[in-house]
């Protein structure tokens, strides 16, 4: 490892206050701060305490004081409609203050919550700027989401208002979503005030007499606003993520800490430069749209790429090279899955060779396990850096990473590179104490208080924020996930806790064991779980996808998987059986839903996950399960 990484990593920890005080100047305060940290009530850590900014000033309006208000803010590129449209910071800001203005003139006021519920167009990102113009509290929910998981958070939200489109676009259909939101409405206790509606020209929606508000109506009517000055320790905004209970848990994130860790972030991981493309291909819905797609880029003044898309299918599986070329992309951040997805289609990597990549320096992987099979194939078809980073919906940033504007640090793979700047990431044993020794799997938990950016609390709900995240390990946030740190600082996670399992007392990775089904040549991707056994208390059961025109038969694959786990990991992992499926169950962010795979396979009852991509997989896994005495019977 080299010195700079290592100087800057160790000011952060002997120095947090001097060092986040010296980053906090890179952003614009109409309040300067008095104070840094406010440790006073832990574990209720409080950054820039006293200060006064406006993320949407810093967004938008200081680029253009400063002279850039034609530099390109925001493109938007839609497979789906055939439509690519740029706006430049001058006209993205006109806007956003023109709704900003709307939506006050609708009854918001600062400190009220407005939810947001939109497809993947630019109106989206100028709702949440606009949010954040005037102070109000956005939380955004994945456009087309069943209206019983929005009914719950319009409830713990309560907003003023509602902002959604119309319908949303799914390659060959159209979802719409003004009746899943008035079936919301009506199941909930809380009734929003008004309802804002931006008509998409596939899909009218019916209006509701005096709730309801026509978007470009309401957007032409209204007087611009300018920006209102809050509070560094005030919300920018709500976001929803799953509860083990089944109850959403409400992310809170401060507008202070939130902008200097973006702004340091763009520079010094991503090394994108102002005025370069980047392009993060996630939904504004999920916390990588929130940080990555609206507001990262645009608080550093680089230019944003809104993709309404898919990787492959819009049309083929050279998708995303085709954006890359056409918009001089220099860094692409994107979930594994997109690549295992690519890979499947086109596995020798042939598509890459019809595009310019001459302007693209990085890509960047997160949201899930970056298996080394597919770094190494984006590596070997790019030619590029290919970065697996790590972090979570309640970090808002990265927890560790490479650093493409710091310096590169030797990759390792299987390992998410070294932790960021800010944060103390150990491995707790279930008892709370360290480890004893590099390279032991435990917990993965970060030492309070949590840098700049991360969450404070959750929405209303203090005590849930301390049953879920500080109580297991006083003094520590609980990330969940589990893995270790080798002799060199470098963070492997291999899996969710509860996808640790134990097989005759021996506490085995799922992550490990699809480390090895994924080098297989004919896997595409893959997943393992572990399900219930009289015996041994758990043994794995894996899934695997295979690659487009595979020739062996799938019981020969199979056969040639349990050998390889055996040889890799030894007799001990107890992996005796998979099974071949056509694709696996996945959140629209990309995630595999192995918590599910793992009760359907033992016939337990479950809720249907909010986010499933497609509820239909389930039943073909169901199918697939039954001939090797899985699932359900009949």
């Amino acid at each position: 490892m080299t010195q700079r990484y290592k100087t800057i990593y160790a000011e952060s920890q002997s120095d947090p206050i001097g060092y986040w005080q010296r980053q906090a100047q890179r952003v614009a305060w109409s309040k300067p701060h008095y104070q840094v940290l406010d440790d006073s009530n832990p574990p209720f850590y409080r950054w820039y305490p006293g200060a006064e900014l406006n993320t949407c000033y810093n967004a938008l309006d200081r680029h253009i004081e400063a002279g850039h208000g034609s530099r390109a803010a925001l493109i938007y590129d839609s497979p789906v409609t055939n439509t690519i449209k740029s706006y430049s910071y001058s006209e993205l800001r006109e806007q956003v203050a023109k709704l900003a203005g709307a939506i006050r003139a609708l009854g918001v006021k600062q400190g009220d919550r407005v939810i947001i519920y939109m497809a993947m167009t630019p109106e989206a990102v100028i709702a949440m700027l606009a949010c954040a113009r005037i102070g109000a509290v956005h939380s955004v929910v994945f456009g087309g989401f069943a209206p019983r998981e929005l009914a719950t958070r319009i409830d713990d939200a309560k907003p003023v208002l509602m902002i959604a489109s119309s319908c949303g676009l799914e390659p060959g259909r159209v979802v719409e979503y003004k009746p899943l939101l008035d079936q919301a409405i009506e199941i909930a206790t809380h009734k929003p005030q008004a309802c804002l509606i931006f008509q998409r020209p596939m899909c009218q929606a019916a209006m509701i007499a005096g709730r309801d508000h026509d978007y470009a109506a309401s957007l032409a009517a209204a007087a611009p606003v300018d920006c209102v000055p809050v509070a560094a320790t005030d919300p920018l905004y709500v976001l929803y993520t799953s509860g083990t209970t089944g109850i959403p848990k409400g992310v809170v994130r401060s507008n202070g800490g939130h902008a200097v860790a973006l702004h340091w972030s763009m520079e010094h991981i991503y090394g994108v430069k102002p005025g370069e493309v980047f392009w993060a291909a996630s939904d504004v819905g999920w916390v990588v749209g929130h940080s990555y797609i609206v507001y990262a880029p645009l608080i550093f003044g680089a230019t944003s790429l809104l993709y309404e898309g898919k990787p492959v299918g819009t049309p083929d599986a050279g998708a995303y090279w085709r954006v890359i070329q056409q918009h001089k992309v220099v860094a692409l951040f994107t979930a594994p899955t997109a690549f295992r997805a690519i890979k499947k289609e086109d596995p020798r990597g042939e598509l890459v060779k019809k595009y310019d990549l001459s302007n693209f320096r990085a890509l960047f992987l997160a949201g899930e396990r970056a298996d080394p099979d597919t770094v190494h194939w984006a590596e070997d078809i790019l030619k590029k850096p290919v970065i697996d980073h790590w972090w979570q919906t309640e970090t808002g940033w990265p927890v560790s990473a490479n650093f493409m504007g710091l310096e590169l640090l030797p990759v390792k793979h299987g390992s998410a590179t070294c932790a960021v700047p800010g944060y103390d990431v150990q491995v707790l044993d279930d008892d709370g104490r360290q480890v004893p020794e590099a390279g032991t799997i435990g917990n993965i938990a970060i030492k309070l208080p949590l840098p700049p950016g991360c969450l404070p609390t959750l929405w209303n709900n203090d005590e849930g924020f301390k049953k879920s995240y500080l109580a297991r390990f006083p003094g520590y946030y609980n990330t969940g996930d589990a893995g270790f740190i080798d002799e060199d600082g470098y963070i492997y996670i291999m899996s969710r806790t509860d996808d640790i399992i134990n097989v005759a007392g021996h506490r085995l990775s799922t992550g490990g064991m699809e480390e090895v089904l994924s080098a297989h040549p004919d896997v595409a991707e893959c997943a393992v779980v572990g399900v219930a056994d009289q015996l041994k208390g758990q043994v794995p059961l894996g899934f695997v996808v295979l690659k487009s025109g595979t020739a062996k038969a799938d019981d020969q694959i199979v056969r040639e998987l349990v050998g390889l786990v055996r040889e890799k990991i030894g007799p001990v992992a107890a992996f005796k059986q998979a099974v071949v499926v056509k694709r696996l169950p996945k959140t629209r962010s990309g995630k595999i839903l192995r918590g599910t795979m793992q009760k359907l396979a033992d016939a337990q009852e479950f809720r249907m996950p909010a986010t499933i991509d497609d509820p239909v997989i389930l039943t073909e896994i169901e199918q697939a399960l039954q001939p090797i005495g899985y699932a359900k019977k009949g």
